[in-house]
């Protein structure tokens, strides 16, 4: 099971720490990312930032595009609609934005780990 975040704080510690809570709060998405999808096969947070770093950033921009897909994955094995995302996402990265696709990304997560609370109740 997954942790809900507070999206507000994530992105003001992100901010306040120069971006050092943003790696975390990425490695962190990937994972569980991973976890809601189902995606035993998936690369780990930790290798996704390094290929990050290692391409100058657009290995990060795929990422983006690659974890809308894992939510929409998520989404349709609990029965529910999916948002498809992916190419939101990857725009908002390619114009700078990453940080609000991270924030999307979390809102998702949020959901569906409130979806997997109600089930277990």
């Amino acid at each position: 099971m997954i942790q809900k975040k507070n999206i507000a704080l994530c992105i003001v510690l992100s901010i306040v720490t120069c971006g050092i809570y943003g790696i975390v709060w990425f490695i962190n998405e990937n994972d569980d990312c991973n976890l809601v999808a189902n995606n035993t096969e998936g690369t780990t947070g930790g290798i996704a930032f390094l290929l990050t770093l290692v391409t100058c950033g657009i290995y990060g921009m795929y990422w983006c595009y690659k974890k809308g897909e894992d939510i929409d994955k998520a989404y349709a094995a609990r029965g529910v609609t999916p948002p498809n995302r992916g190419v939101v996402l990857l725009v908002l990265a390619i114009f700078g934005l990453s940080i609000v696709s991270f924030a999307l990304i979390q809102d998702d997560l949020n959901k569906i780990a409130d979806m997997d609370a109600q089930v277990r109740q």
